[in-house]
């Protein structure tokens, strides 16, 4: 087995860390330059995730991948996340299928609940529904995925019967459970024989490692064929030549992503340093550190693809196409050559 490495954005706009204006056409352009640039440089993966923020206006994720299936040939393509919770599963499912055609068969989806609720009263949804809409849509999706015609009852809508849904690629769709580590949505996944991608932007590789465990125990117990398991670990991170001045540049941006969501992250940086660090999960550092970091993370929680968001808080872009650089030329081939080949 190959395991991947990749990135993933949301879009910046606002002021980047120059003080220049980037716009919301300028972020989008931004990231597509990303996703072309990642695949040039070797990497597998590149998510696109959805917010409604202007300052991550990425609001339609597959409209950005449909572009990037256009204008790559090789590295996979999804949505990291899709909000399912307000959007509508079956144009989900056609935007995704639409792309996959486009791609030949290189788009994934990974749906989630979504780190924030801002579209809840854009989409006139009620947070009060947020499990149940989550359960309800996600089961659809699967069930559109699975079958051409579908029969559907749901509380939040009319029932279908018979519906079809078109366009159908060639395959269907990897659909990813997202969660930021529920040991509930672990549960379900591993029951269900769904793969499985956490949002890891806290914690240590133990914690991770017991909820792999659980993933695991959930498909045996339920008689779930291993080989349809998969794990996949999403996380902040950023890769320069000088280590601790890439991990303080990056911790400084952290800090505005961070308030701009709403959260605090402490200022100082011996509050933080621990989780830049080896057994932290802010995988910010020089490439050798990065490498060794994530391997470690592997033999804790067994994973097969590892993804980094590295253009938060005003992160300038020139800076964002540097580390994707590195991560694809001097990261990845030390992962690879230490974790391919191994047994799935």
């Amino acid at each position: 087995m190959r395991f991947e490495l990749g990135a993933y954005s949301f879009g910046v706009a606002g002021r980047d860390g120059d003080g220049n204006l980037v716009t919301h056409a300028q972020a989008v352009r931004n990231v597509l330059e990303q996703i072309r640039l990642a695949e040039q440089v070797g990497l597998d993966f590149f998510g696109v995730g959805e917010h409604h923020h202007e300052q991550v206006p990425v609001s339609s994720p597959l409209s950005v991948l449909n572009a990037a299936a256009a204008m790559t040939s090789t590295i996979t393509l999804s949505t990291a996340v899709s909000v399912l919770s307000t959007d509508d599963p079956i144009r989900l499912y056609q935007q995704a299928a639409t792309a996959a055609i486009v791609s030949d068969n290189r788009v994934e989806i990974i749906a989630g609940r979504g780190s924030s609720t801002a579209s809840f009263p854009l989409f006139g949804y009620d947070l009060a529904d947020y499990d149940r809409l989550y359960a309800d849509k996600f089961g659809l999706l699967l069930a559109i995925n699975d079958h051409e015609r579908v029969d559907w009852k749901s509380p939040f809508r009319p029932p279908l019967e018979e519906a079809v849904v078109v366009p159908r690629p060639e395959e269907p769709l990897k659909i990813w459970l997202g969660t930021g580590g529920n040991p509930g949505s672990t549960v379900r996944a591993g029951s269900s024989g769904l793969p499985i991608s956490y949002g890891a932007l806290g914690g240590a590789p133990e914690h991770w490692g017991r909820l792999g465990q659980l993933y695991r125990q959930s498909a045996e117990q339920a008689g779930v064929d291993p080989q349809r398991l998969a794990i996949s670990v999403a996380s902040h991170g950023f890769v320069g030549r000088d280590g601790l001045a890439a991990k303080k540049r990056f911790h400084q941006h952290e800090v505005a992503s961070f308030a701009l969501a709403g959260r605090s992250l402490p200022t100082r940086w011996e509050e933080v340093e621990e989780n830049y660090s080896p057994g932290g999960m802010t995988f910010a550092g020089d490439p050798t550190e990065i490498a060794e970091r994530i391997i470690d993370l592997h033999r804790h929680l067994g994973h097969d693809r590892q993804f980094l968001q590295m253009d938060i808080g005003g992160m300038p872009h020139r800076d964002v196409l540097t580390s994707i650089e590195l991560l694809g030329t001097e990261v990845a081939p030390r992962v690879r050559a230490e974790l391919d080949g191994r047994e799935g």
